[in-house]
């Protein structure tokens, strides 16, 4: 048996073992108990956060754009 085959063989044997074990039911469970609890919580995916962020930063941009605009009208009125 060459060595590449008896490696294959034994991964082989090593995944059906560990499928077959009490430890995956143990790890599908723990994960439904965390979805099943981060669902409860008032969470937001990554995609949204950034989109948030994203918008978040253009709002704050057009703001300091605006106090500015305002700062010039002011100035304007003084002058007169």
């Amino acid at each position: 048996m060459e060595p590449n085959q008896f490696f294959n063989d034994m991964q082989t044997k090593m995944q059906q073992a560990l499928e077959n074990s009490p430890a995956k039911d143990i790890e599908k469970n723990l994960k439904a108990m965390m979805s099943q609890g981060f669902a409860k919580l008032d969470l937001v995916t990554r995609e949204e956060f950034d989109i948030q962020a994203q918008v978040l930063a253009k709002t704050r941009s057009k703001l300091e754009a605006l106090e500015l605009r305002i700062a010039e009208l002011e100035a304007q009125l003084r002058d007169q």
